[in-house]
Order: C-alpha cells, then structure tokens, then sequence
C-alpha cells in the first residue's frame, strides 16, 4: 500500500509587480513538512481558476487541455511516489521534484548499473539462471565497457546521456570494429536494452533511450545434415578410434537433438521409464533450464549401449564419453572431410539435423519437436520447419492425389 504521507496543491503564484493578465500554475508538493514548489509550465487568468479543485473552471477545448494536463502531472507525481516506496528508497519533496524534473537523484553509470545487475545473476545461476546466461551478461559488458571508452574517451557513461545515438553507434561499432554479426550484434543489445529497462522501473531514467531503435532479427537458413549423409557418416569405419567415438556421441545428437553443453552434463539417471513403457531421456536444458523430455530412438540407443562400459562413464556417472567442445568440433571437421560432407559439421548441425530430418521431414508435429528440444517459444522451432523442402514436397503430392479423387 502506498504511503499517504503524500499532498501536492495547485495554485496561481503571484509575482510581486502583478497587475493583471495570467499568472503561472505552480503546484506544491509537501512530504513530512517538507514542502517543495514546482512550475507546471502553464497558466491560467486568476478569475478562471478555482483553487478549491486547482484546476481552471469552463469547457471551453483549452480549458479542457490544460485540466488534462494537470490531471497527468498529478498522475505522475503519484508514480513517481510508488516507484520510489518500491525501490524501498526515502520518500523526500525534493527527491520527488528532481525526478519529475528528470535530474537524477544520484549519478549512476550505465556499467555501474550493468555490473551490479551481473554480481546479482551470478549468485542466481543454478537456480534461477544457466551459467550461459551469465556468461552472455559478462560479453555484453565487456563489450559496452570497451566501446564507451572507444567513443567517449571515458571509464563509464551517465544514465542520463543514454539516447538514441549512444544505442546506434553501439551497433555501428560492434558490426564494423568488432566484425560481430548482425543477429549477435541484436542480441547484445536486447541484454543492454534489460540493464535500461532496470534504469527505467527504479524511476533512474525517465525517456527509453531504445524507443526509436528497431531491433531486427535476420531470418537464417539452418543447414541439417541429408538422410544420405546421416548414413555415410553412420557406416564408415575410421582406423582412429577416437574418431569412432567422436562420431557416435554426434550420432546421438542427431537423434536427441541435444546441444554439446546437454550431452556433456548426460547422467545415467536421466534416463528414466516413459508413460509408453520405453526408454526417455528428461533433462534441464543447460542454455534456457527448462526441461525436455526425449523418448530414445533405436539409433540413439544403440550409441548408449556401447559406452555403458567404458572407463570414462563409469567414473564420472556419466552417460557418455564426451571431450572438450574444442576436440570434439575439431574431430568431427575431420570426419567431415573423410565422409565427404560439403558442409561445416558441429554439434549444433546435429541439433538442426534432429529438428528438421529426423523429426519434421518424418511427419512429427512442429508441437512435439518444440518440447522435445526444449524451446520456450515455438517459434523458435517454426524456424526449422521454413527449411523442410521434402516435408512440403511430399503434402503437396498427398493433396494432388486428394484433389484428383474429388475430382474423379
């Protein structure tokens, strides 16, 4: 409940060599007997003005104008007051004129504000937050932090400057000194966009710096391994054995969908008895920690029941062999090349692969592939089910022969 320790009046001030004509509204606000005077920017003939409402009497389209205004002036000083007792600083007359004049109540760094945000994630990661989440935090700053002192030629920045110039020229300079992509360099600054929005709700910043700035995701075409690829890889023998290993655990994420981080932290007891009586894998995604829940295919268990032995998963309880991402990616490049694949091989193509070959090509709902890689948002998914050329080819033909049975 918000303290009523709160007044504020409307009135006419009167200048001293007044004589006649309008005066100016000044409206006083007065907190513990503390009392604060403050221009509204208007005015309004003394013979107009009822100063038992505080506002200026008659229906006339101007009267009725500056009453709007002044009823909105009264709104956010009441705002202002919530957000205050919220943020569970002291309620002040002057601390109230201050923000509606949009002085600061103390200069804050917009990285100052950043890193104070990061300490808090940080003591929230394994519980509310994935330490990738943290991680992209610690990027963003890092990058905020170089690029203030490449334009600005200083340690930190005043909330209070953050416009619009600030938010373009911070994507200018991340695309062209940084050379970081376009849809990164979005996402960078959604996780700014957060830091402001922090300003914003404390009642720090009044005007959203973003507001005038489109933040624009390109569509992007997500390559997935072919059937035919899926089967070469899968029945060549390579002389390495670390290569075969290497292969099978790449195998498994193609028929999982799991990300390298989700096939890492793999437990043996993550494997759990379905409602369908058969084999699933239930997990908390490593980069979003919402859970998934996979039923596992043949093919998938078939790479789980060879390592079930192996020294490596035995003593760490973990279900597979799995390397560093660094050797892991660097093994299958060789593969690869060795099984002829014209496209770069990492662990995320056999997330898309799972996506898009395994499970929509093959008629599974875009519903059930969302839950089953773990995706908060369908969209998300939708991106994949763009790129099913043979899923759309093979409806097509399912309809002619439809459309040619009516027509017989």
């Amino acid at each position: 409940m918000l303290s009523r320790n709160l007044t504020m009046f409307f009135y006419l001030k009167k200048r001293s060599n007044y004589k006649s004509g309008k005066l100016p509204i000044y409206i006083r606000i007065t907190v513990e007997g503390e009392r604060m005077e403050i221009s509204t920017k208007r005015e309004c003939e003394p013979e107009k003005w009822n100063s038992q409402t505080g506002r200026k009497n008659g229906t006339k389209d101007d009267t009725r104008t500056l009453n709007a205004y002044l009823d909105a002036l009264q709104f956010k000083i009441y705002e202002i007051q919530r957000q205050i007792i919220e943020s569970n600083s002291s309620l002040t007359a002057k601390l109230v004129r201050n923000r509606i004049n949009g002085v600061a109540d103390k200069s804050k760094g917009i990285l100052e504000v950043f890193q104070d945000h990061n300490k808090k994630l940080e003591q929230l990661v394994g519980s509310d937050y994935a330490l990738g989440t943290l991680t992209r935090y610690k990027t963003t700053y890092d990058h905020t932090k170089t690029f203030i002192l490449w334009k600005y030629k200083t340690s930190d920045v005043d909330i209070l400057k953050l416009d619009y110039d600030f938010i373009s020229s911070f994507e200018f300079w991340m695309k062209t000194v940084r050379k970081i992509g376009h849809n990164t360099t979005m996402k960078y600054l959604t996780n700014l966009k957060k830091i402001v929005f922090i300003c914003i709700k404390n009642g720090w910043l009044v005007k959203d710096p973003f507001i005038a700035f489109k933040m624009t995701i390109k569509e992007v075409d997500r390559d997935a391994l072919t059937s035919i690829e899926i089967q070469n890889i899968s029945n060549k023998d390579f002389e390495n054995e670390r290569l075969n290993q290497v292969r099978d655990i790449f195998l498994f994420c193609c028929y999982t969908g799991l990300a390298y981080a989700d096939v890492f932290k793999l437990k043996r007891s993550e494997i759990i008895d379905g409602m369908d009586g058969e084999k699933w894998l239930s997990i908390k995604r490593q980069k979003t920690d919402t859970p998934s829940r996979i039923p596992i295919l043949p093919m998938a268990m078939m790479v789980l029941d060879k390592y079930q032995q192996h020294p490596q998963c035995i003593t760490k309880d973990k279900l597979l062999p799995v390397l560093s991402n660094q050797k892991m990616n660097s093994y299958l490049k060789e593969i690869g090349d060795v099984c002829g694949v014209n496209k770069p091989i990492t662990f995320h193509l056999a997330r898309h692969t799972f996506a898009t070959t395994i499970t929509l090509t093959n008629g599974v709902p875009l519903e059930s592939v969302s839950k089953m890689l773990g995706h908060r948002n369908i969209k998300t998914t939708q991106h994949y089910a763009k790129i099913v050329d043979k899923k759309i080819s093979d409806d097509m033909k399912n309809l002619k022969a439809i459309l040619q049975n009516v027509q017989h």
